[in-house]
């Protein structure tokens, strides 16, 4: 049988099982570098199924577990894709020839912004970071943000201080945006990061980041 027709079953049979058990979802593919579910981004609405990294329906989602298997057509779905099922937003990492798909299930929107160096000679205005000495990356993109094992400590070294927290952040491959160290990152929370390590892998970014600190 050739691969094409093999892989054309295999979408279509996990079709079948993700409208048997699984529920609706809306896809979302955008080209753009800023709110990727955009409602103008919506391409397809399509049942969805998604279970643990070892393909079985065994467990819960435990603290961390932000990858899982997606069973829906893959026929129409590539990586970078978005697909929000109820409260839940997943994109797609990879698609791999007779495999299911590997998904990453968000948990923040973030966004990416650069500190710009000043342009002129001489004297220049205050040369810290502020709104106006940043150029805008990535705007609203939903994440997983999960906890790292790495900390610091400020550098004040004060009996109050607490260690600094550092995030493991996993986010699809933007075509033309290349995120580096020491870019600044916010969420939907408030918070503020810095990005420690970027990692550009087959599945998308893998970064580093540490909590910033006033």
């Amino acid at each position: 049988m050739r691969h094409a027709r093999l892989q054309d079953r295999i979408s279509w049979a996990s079709n079948v099982c993700a409208r048997a058990a699984g529920d609706w979802a809306d896809a979302y593919r955008t080209f753009d570098v800023s709110a990727p579910l955009a409602a103008a981004n919506r391409f397809l609405r399509i049942p969805a199924l998604f279970t643990g990294m070892m393909g079985k329906f065994v467990r819960p989602q435990g603290y961390g577990d932000a990858l899982a298997h997606g069973i829906f057509d893959y026929a129409y779905t590539k990586p970078g894709d978005y697909l929000v099922q109820g409260d839940a937003t997943w994109f797609v990492a990879a698609q791999g020839r007779l495999l299911p798909a590997l998904c990453v299930r968000t948990n923040r929107v973030v966004s990416f912004t650069r500190p710009v160096a000043p342009t002129a000679t001489g004297m220049n205005s205050y040369g810290g970071v502020t709104a106006a000495t940043v150029a805008p990356l990535l705007t609203g993109w939903p994440a997983s943000v999960i906890g790292s094992s790495g900390s610091g400590q400020p550098s004040a070294d004060l009996p109050s201080d607490s260690s600094i927290p550092y995030w493991t952040v996993l986010l699809p491959a933007v075509p033309g945006i290349l995120l580096l160290p020491a870019d600044l990152m916010s969420d939907d929370l408030g918070r503020a990061a810095v990005v420690s390590a970027a990692e550009l892998t087959a599945l998308g970014w893998r970064l580093t980041v540490k909590q910033a600190t006033t």
